[in-house]
């Protein structure tokens, strides 16, 4: 059998589509093989860090991007009585080379897809190909796909595998077929957006109240999606739980599950409450990661983004961690040819990185420092922020996160992606 590509990419999702575009931009052949038979516009909001961005703009993806997402300006932290606590500017407007970027899922995905079958070519991503076997051997690779319903495909060969198939990876699966179940955090989360009129700058990315009481996640993702101004909001509510929910990104949430905790929340910069009543579609995730594996490589096949390093989605990382992989292995690949070395080489780089991102998120995510004023102030309202915590203590939070992400100002400056 020929072989078709150097890089055969199982899934269309946002580290798919980026490491079809980072190859590309290497000169490195590939395909993507995506399993629904078509790519809708799912889930919710997703943001963009700056080395994430950075990524984006290094694939010409920069200006594409700006016109459907809110550039964020600012970081912002308020208890659940809605006492503003902390703030701090965001991309650009902190000093980054690279804008954070708000944006729907469903945007940045559709961007992203539009851009690989303009610079790959229309049949670059070939859908309803749900992979069900792999094999290998000294020279590349063989899979297999059926369509969904049972029927076969065409096997591909190609000279290297990489898993892009998320949370629920196939390939991780073959790979690990005895893995554990996910590792649960103890807390729920439902998600939603909401047609409303901008709030505080209208481009703030709020966090406020406790995960032992009800907290809140907040942001813009579309402007003007009326013509008169109002924004698409996307909001995550999270509370603690005895059980999680059902591990699906789309699975359906019902309101009296988690909205009591935030009955209450009428503020003077926005009505909490009336934004969630506001939701016609609200979607529930546990919050769950899974341990790092011990490998991701194995000969000529390997993982990228969910499928290699699934990791609680807190800290706005979890897609911008996937999206670094992509030049990161393109980069490997251009420098080591389409062998195992290649593969070896990005898991080097990239397991440890990812490794520390995924604890970090476990234990000190940005998100901290709301949990220290709830627990210095035992829940209850404050006449003085400062007499709580300290701006310094807040910073040293915020920054000690960032170091370990991989975005802080003088980590990124002057660098390109690989």
């Amino acid at each position: 059998m020929i072989k078709q590509h150097d890089v055969a990419i199982i899934g269309a999702g946002i580290g798919g589509l980026t490491l079809a575009l980072s190859l590309h931009a290497q000169g490195i052949s590939c395909k993507v093989y995506e399993a629904v038979a078509e790519i809708r516009p799912l889930g919710a909001g997703v943001n963009l860090l700056p080395h994430a961005v950075r990524v984006m703009d290094e694939l010409k993806m920069l200006d594409r991007l700006a016109a459907v997402a809110v550039t964020t300006k600012e970081s912002i932290f308020f208890n659940r009585f809605g006492q503003f606590v902390y703030s701090e500017p965001a991309g650009r407007d902190a000093g980054y080379a690279w804008p954070q970027f708000s944006i729907h899922r469903g945007d940045l995905q559709e961007a992203l897809l539009e851009a690989v079958r303009e610079r790959l070519g229309a049949d670059a991503v070939a859908l309803g190909h749900r992979c069900s076997g792999i094999e290998q051997d000294d020279d590349g690779v063989l899979l297999r796909f059926d369509d969904g319903t049972g029927h076969e495909r065409e096997p591909v060969r190609a000279a290297l595998a990489v898993g892009c198939d998320g949370i629920h990876s196939v390939l991780r699966k073959a790979l690990y077929p005895d893995e554990g179940a996910p590792r649960y955090s103890g807390v729920n989360m439902w998600r939603g957006t909401t047609v409303m009129k901008p709030f505080l700058s209208g481009a703030s990315m709020v966090r406020a109240g406790w995960l032992s009481v009800g907290k809140m996640v907040i942001y813009p993702v579309r402007n003007n999606v009326d013509g008169q101004g109002s924004q698409l909001i996307n909001w995550v509510a999270e509370i603690e739980a005895p059980q999680p929910a059902r591990r699906d990104w789309n699975g359906r949430g019902r309101l009296e599950d988690f909205f009591p905790a935030f009955a209450d929340w009428h503020f003077d910069w926005l009505d909490v409450a009336g934004m969630i009543e506001g939701t016609g579609n609200i979607l529930e995730y546990p919050m769950v990661d899974q341990d790092p594996l011990p490998r991701w490589t194995f000969g000529r096949v390997t993982l990228l983004g969910d499928a290699a390093h699934p990791m609680v989605p807190r800290g706005s990382n979890g897609a911008g961690q996937a999206i670094l992989d992509g030049p990161c292995l393109a980069a490997a690949i251009r420098d080591a040819g389409a062998t195992p070395a290649a593969l070896a080489e990005y898991e080097r780089i990239r397991a440890k990185a990812t490794g520390e991102v995924v604890l970090m998120n476990r234990v000190a995510p940005p998100d901290a420092i709301l949990q220290t004023v709830h627990e210095r102030t035992g829940g209850k309202p404050f006449d003085n922020i400062d007499a709580v915590i300290s701006r310094e203590e807040l910073q040293a939070i915020s920054n000690r996160y960032k170091q370990v992400a991989g975005f802080t100002v003088a980590g990124l400056s002057g660098r390109k992606a690989a």
